[in-house]
C-alpha cells in the first residue's frame, strides 16, 4: 500500500511540476504585458498612447468659413481630429455626437478648450459652406477643413488614415470608406491618443482622456 502511493507520488510530479511552471511563465508574460502597458501608457488612458513628444502632422486647407485653416491655427487649444464626409450614414455623425457628448460632460470652464475637427475625404463633394452647416448642427465648437484633393491622400497617411472610394455609379454617386480613429492633440500640437470608433460610446472613459489631455 505503501509502495503504491510512493509510486503515485511520484508519477504526479512530472506533471504537477509543468503545470507550475506553466502557470508561473502566464504569470510572467502577464506581468511584463501589464509593465509594457503601464510604461506606455503611465496615466492609465482609455484610448492609445502616443508616445511623449509625438507631434501631430499638419493638416492645412480651407476651413468651413472658406478661408485658410491649419491645425498649427488651434495652438491653445485641445483638438479632437477625425477623417470623414458629409454623405456619410452612420460612422461620422455618431462621432461628432459623442465628442459633443463629451465636451458637455466636461466641467463649464473647460468646455471653450476642445474642439472637434472633422477633415473630409471627400473634397470633391463637400463644400466649406455645407460642412459648416453640417458639423455646427452638433456643435458650436465644432470645425470642418477642406484640403485638396491632390494634398489630401499623403496628408491622411501622415496620421496612419487611409481611405477608398466605392460603389461608384456616377461622377458625384459613391461611398467613401475610411478610418475611423479620433485623434486628440493637445494644446501643444502633440498627438496624445488616439480612439477606436467602438470606444465612443463611453463617454465618461473619453471625458477622463481628455480631462487628462487638459491638465
Amino acid at each position: 500500500m505503501t509502495l503504491t502511493n510512493s509510486t503515485n507520488t511520484l508519477r504526479s510530479r512530472p506533471w504537477q511540476r509543468s503545470v507550475t511552471l506553466a502557470l508561473l511563465a502566464v504569470a510572467a508574460l502577464l506581468s511584463a504585458t501589464l509593465l509594457f502597458n503601464r510604461l506606455r501608457n503611465p496615466q492609465g488612458l482609455l484610448g492609445t498612447a502616443y508616445p511623449s513628444g509625438t507631434a501631430a502632422p499638419p493638416l492645412e486647407g480651407t476651413g468651413d468659413d472658406a478661408q485658410p485653416l491649419a491645425l498649427a491655427d488651434f495652438k491653445g487649444k485641445t483638438v479632437a481630429v477625425f477623417f470623414g464626409f458629409l454623405n456619410c450614414p452612420n460612422i461620422c455623425p455618431t462621432t461628432l455626437a459623442a465628442l459633443e457628448r463629451v465636451r458637455q460632460t466636461l466641467p463649464e470652464n473647460q468646455r471653450q478648450e476642445l474642439v472637434s475637427l472633422l477633415v473630409t475625404v471627400d473634397p470633391k463633394r463637400d463644400t466649406p459652406a455645407e460642412l459648416r452647416t453640417y458639423v455646427r448642427s452638433f456643435s458650436a465648437n465644432a470645425r470642418g477643413l477642406v484640403i485638396p484633393a491632390a494634398q489630401l491622400r499623403q496628408a491622411a497617411a501622415a496620421w496612419g488614415v487611409g481611405f477608398e472610394y466605392s460603389n461608384v455609379t456616377a461622377p458625384d454617386r459613391y461611398d467613401v470608406n475610411h478610418t475611423t480613429g479620433i485623434y486628440l492633440v493637445d494644446r501643444e500640437g502633440q498627438r496624445r491618443v488616439v480612439w477606436d470608433y467602438t470606444q465612443l460610446n463611453l463617454t465618461d472613459r473619453i471625458t477622463s482622456d481628455v480631462q487628462t489631455v487638459l491638465r
